[in-house]
């Protein structure tokens, strides 16, 4: 029982919720009353949290000793012991063949889709996670994939401004994801995470804040958009606005004053303000395009 419970952990189900990215085309695109679209984008959510715990497995099996050196990384199933590098690449192997059959029921571009976060992962794995900037553009190049297999994998025409938007808001997490580890590693956080040795809180700070920018103005300017109008038949989307302030001010002082960002799912955990504002968000966009 404590190796099955040791696998489930090692494919990260608490991780799973980023893959909720999927189904936001579904809502922007006036799909979910469609049974086919909402089962095939279920399908491809339910493909990514396969993937994605495939990744997480793989990436645990080949970084294990340097996980039990970390504060956080040391309680994980290989690095602990519970697992072997072996046991781990199996279930990644298995992972992530369970996710491409369940990807190639959804659509052959589902599929294709799903095949290239993979790749990506892998490479990301590999070597990408050791260059400044292109591991944090390579996390973001990821969420991407999900987004295009919710809109364009299961037949629903991607909205530019929505993969703007997706794409720097995760590119806002991940260099906060970055600021907030070499804030907590300190002096040692090169021996932890190689890359953090290129990086400087000054750069982090400043990509931060162009990030943060750039989303909420390029989110504002979708909302008022007369090609976002005409889609939704509405002008209130605009109503959204505050809470994407909302939540992207709270984030930031997480980040910079009470030693949080690392991990969204655990921000929205610990945080009722930043949660709020999520579920205020989405609350509201339902609300005025439903």
């Amino acid at each position: 029982m404590r190796k099955l419970l040791a696998f489930v952990e090692l494919l990260r189900p608490q991780q799973w919720v980023k893959n909720a990215f999927v189904l936001v085309g579904l809502v922007f695109g006036h799909a979910w009353r469609d049974p086919a679209l909402l089962w095939a984008a279920l399908a491809a959510t339910a493909a990514f949290c396969l993937a994605s715990g495939a990744v997480y497995a793989f990436n645990d099996a080949r970084d294990a000793a340097q996980d039990r050196e970390h504060p956080d990384k040391r309680g994980r199933p290989v690095a602990r012991g519970a697992l072997t590098p072996a046991e781990a690449h199996a279930l990644a192997v298995l992972a992530s063949t369970a996710g491409l059959a369940l990807a190639a029921w959804a659509g052959a571009r589902v599929a294709a889709i799903v095949a290239a976060y993979l790749v990506l992962n892998a490479a990301y794995t590999l070597g990408l996670k050791r260059v400044p900037v292109a591991d944090v553009v390579a996390i973001a190049a990821g969420f991407m994939l999900r987004l295009l297999a919710g809109t364009l994998g299961i037949g629903i025409a991607p909205s530019n401004w929505l993969l703007a938007c997706g794409f720097l808001l995760t590119l806002f997490l991940g260099f906060a994801k970055r600021r907030a580890e070499l804030e907590r590693l300190s002096e040692g956080a090169g021996e932890h995470r190689p890359v953090l040795e290129a990086y400087t809180t000054g750069f982090l700070d400043k990509a931060i804040a162009l990030c943060a920018v750039a989303m909420v103005a390029a989110y504002a300017w979708y909302t008022v958009a007369a090609e976002t109008v005409r889609i939704h038949g509405t002008e209130r989307l605009v109503l959204t606005v505050p809470w994407v302030l909302l939540g992207t001010a709270r984030y930031l002082y997480r980040l910079r004053y009470r030693g949080g960002g690392g991990d969204p799912a655990v921000e929205l955990l610990r945080d009722p303000l930043l949660a709020a504002a999520v579920a205020g968000w989405a609350a509201t966009v339902l609300w005025v395009i439903g």
